[in-house]
């Protein structure tokens, strides 16, 4: 079982620093899962006897690692679900790509198409009836080695969005071999079950359920990421960047494990 990092703890609130190969939830018998470790860190550290109660209003995609938030009582899981569906939650991501993009920054704009019973989606024409529209903002940090970091705010929240957009243009996200990275992440077997990929969850802002004011949890890149020459990154530098109006997005699309 992973060690959990428990990132904040506030009220009913708590957030968690998810690593990269742990499915979020809805695992099969025998396999663990986020949700299950965050709920026996509960019941030991409050003495909760039987079924303990975690609301989960988002998710992250199991090679993912980063920010994930739950809740501790079901009126305030309401709450932070209502957020993230009124687009109401800012959320950071930070990218490492195989290649730097054509431009340091920019937005991106897509049709997806969710492959029927695969965790898959294809960039589509826009004339396709069942396609969705996807967007994002990307800011370009640093370059190392060929490879570009980049910070990420979606427009929209689809499965896969990320991954998918950036390998489309040609510029892959690290160890993601899914959508067309050449390798598995450096270190780490070719397992879509365990690999990880370069896409990390880095801040999360909400608004207190309880008390209403902005809560930023933010989430330190995983070790893995120095194996590529990555500096580490200043928190500092994700909350000054200036990002636009229409660069919030509901993330229950997210997930596709």
């Amino acid at each position: 079982m992973n060690r959990l990092d428990v990132i904040c703890e506030d009220g009913p609130v708590i957030a968690v620093n998810k690593p990269s190969g742990l499915i979020c939830q809805g695992a099969p018998i025998g396999v663990d899962s986020l949700v299950s470790q965050v709920k026996e860190y509960l019941k030991v550290k409050y003495d909760k006897p039987g079924n303990v109660y975690l609301g989960v209003p988002h998710r992250l995609d199991r090679p993912v690692s980063g920010v994930v938030v739950f809740s501790r009582n079901s009126k305030c899981a309401a709450r932070l679900s209502e957020q993230f569906a009124k687009r109401q939650v800012e959320k950071t991501y930070v990218a490492l790509l195989e290649h730097v993009p054509d431009e340091p920054e920019g937005e991106l704009v897509d049709w997806l198409y969710r492959v029927p019973d695969q965790p898959r989606v294809l960039v589509v024409n826009c004339n396709r009836a069942d396609a969705k529209e996807a967007r994002l903002h990307y800011r370009t940090l640093r370059t190392v080695r060929g490879k570009a970091l980049v910070a990420v705010r979606l427009g929209t929240g689809r499965m896969h969005q990320i991954r998918v957009q950036f390998a489309s243009r040609q510029c892959p996200i690290v160890g993601d071999t899914q959508y067309g990275a050449r390798g598995p992440f450096p270190g780490f077997p070719n397992d879509p079950l365990t690999a990880p990929i370069g896409l990390h969850g880095a801040e999360l802002t909400i608004l207190h359920p309880i008390r209403y004011d902005r809560l930023t949890i933010q989430a330190p890149l995983p070790d893995t990421w120095k194996r590529l020459g990555m500096p580490k990154l200043d928190p500092r530098e994700l909350a000054a960047l200036d990002w636009p109006q229409s660069a919030t997005a509901a993330t229950v699309e997210e997930s596709g494990d």
